[in-house]
């Protein structure tokens, strides 16, 4: 596929520009290893500009945009996304690695992103408060000033979308800065926001390194808003640097993900889910189900009709649209085989199934088969440990108890699911068990665009997507009036 546009090419105050030091970074292809483009390695010199267009874009055109108008700009992009799906589909799946119909899924819930932020746009209201006699008193919310949006490779998109489009939605000016493993979709982004009619300077894009361009801007003085999505390592890190600046921060950092099946479940219907969210974008996925948690009589059961579905599971490139991809990264397959290798070596854990690399599939491509592993305890570390990757963990337990234990008992408080049919016990689970989101006997609400996003724990804090992540990116003020 041929990409439509420069690709080594910041955007800073409506202008294309090459990065200030005028080198570039590959971008690899990770279906076969090869070099799918070049990107500008933007630094230190280029943040500082795009944060500068951003202010002046807040002080100017952008700045006297109503609330109204910027719905119908969010709107508009929103069919232009529409319009060129299957393009940024096609640009994701060869980036990142995913399947094609997954990346058709991301470009289509970037453009109802735009459309549910560009009909939120004018509906953030104040209040009036009741108080002294002689006063007036109300509350204004206001947009921040100035946003950066780190962006990771697994969903370039899916997170833009709930991250970038509500920021816009309440009139700040941003500064995205897209992973180096995956640009192509971030720099889309850019172009049609560019095309659907925003103000120099409402959007811009600098791409390059995490430690040298995304370390610039979580750090930089200009900024009053900084949303993260990647490592608790890196997350770290991104929030000690605003806070030098007394910034807040968005952080949304992974999870390990459970989801409970009951003995009393449906399990025709679990099972579907309880693989798919494992090995969904090669359990890429921040919120993949990693641990699978049965109650001990459904045990044997669960394992082997999810090891059926393993073995029949097929990976070859993001182009031929198989049940899964490759990892994005040498790196990355390096990891996921780190954790094989230990689930091979036992110590409580058994491979009891795995997938299959298609055998014309690309050497150079970075391909890992699906394993499904049966756990003892919960507590080993490929239980315990964000992987990353297709590899789930299946673990038996006890009772309602014994499975809150071992639910809430990681770092990490994402997601989580449970199924059963006992309508008291879902909401028992679901008020125990430690994390941002529960789903009771589905597991991901076909994506969930209206749904208030986020973790407790390790996996972060604040909220994206729905309307709750409109107040991540406003301040609230309060106008006291006298008058007698």
């Amino acid at each position: 596929m041929d990409i439509p546009f420069d690709t080594r090419l910041n955007l800073i105050g409506g202008a294309w520009r090459p990065a200030a030091g005028g080198d570039t970074l590959p971008l690899l292809n990770p279906s076969d290893g090869t070099e799918l483009a070049r990107i500008a390695r933007g630094g230190a010199e280029d943040i500082d500009r795009a944060v500068a267009a951003a202010a002046e874009a807040r002080r100017g055109a952008w700045g006297r945009t109503t609330a109204t108008e910027r719905g119908r700009l969010l709107t508009r992009m929103g069919q232009l996304v529409a319009d060129r799906a299957e393009e940024l589909a096609r640009l994701e799946a060869l980036d990142v690695g995913k399947p094609l119909r997954q990346a058709r899924a991301d470009a289509l819930a970037l453009a109802r992103y735009l459309e549910f932020y560009g009909g939120a746009a004018d509906k953030l209201h104040g209040d009036t408060i009741p108080y002294l006699d002689g006063y007036t008193v109300m509350t204004l919310w206001e947009p921040l000033g100035v946003t950066g949006h780190i962006v990771p490779w697994n969903y370039p998109m899916q997170i833009i979308g709930r991250s970038v489009t509500a920021s816009l939605a309440m009139g700040n000016a941003v500064v995205i800065k897209p992973a180096e493993e995956a640009s192509l979709t971030a720099i889309a982004y850019a172009r049609i926001a560019a095309e659907a009619g925003f103000p120099a300077g409402a959007v811009n894009l600098v791409s390059g390194l995490g430690e040298e361009a995304g370390a610039a801007l979580s750090g930089h003085r200009g900024i009053h808003h900084v949303s993260f999505t990647g490592s608790v390592v890196v997350g770290g890190l991104v929030q000690a640097a605003a806070a030098r600046n007394a910034v807040p921060v968005t952080l949304e950092l992974g999870g390990k993900s459970p989801q409970i099946v009951f003995d009393d479940a449906d399990l025709e219907a679990a099972l579907p889910f309880l693989v798919n969210a494992g090995i969904q974008n090669a359990g890429q996925t921040c919120s993949a189900a990693s641990r699978i948690l049965v109650q001990r009589s459904l045990y044997s059961t669960v394992v082997e009709r999810m090891a059926e579905r393993y073995r029949s599971l097929r990976v070859g490139p993001a182009m031929a649209d198989l049940d899964m991809g490759p990892l994005v990264s040498a790196r990355q397959r390096e990891i996921v085989e780190g954790y094989l290798s230990m689930a091979r070596d036992g110590g409580g854990l058994e491979v009891v199934a795995q997938g299959q690399v298609e055998r014309d599939a690309p050497a150079g491509g970075y391909y890992v088969a699906p394993t499904l592993v049966a756990a003892r305890t919960g507590e080993e570390r490929l239980a315990q440990e964000e992987i990353f990757g297709p590899v789930q963990a299946v673990i038996p337990f006890d009772d309602e108890a014994d499975a809150i234990r071992i639910a809430n008992g990681t770092d990490y408080g994402l997601v989580a699911g449970v199924w059963t049919a006992d309508g008291s016990r879902a909401l028992r689970m679901a008020r125990a068990i430690e994390t941002g989101q529960v789903f009771v006997n589905n597991y991901g609400a076909g994506g969930g665009v209206e749904l208030p996003f986020g973790g407790v724990k390790r996996s972060g804090h604040g909220r994206e997507k729905g309307f709750e992540a409109l107040y991540s990116f406003a301040s609230l003020k309060t106008v006291a009036i006298r008058h007698g």
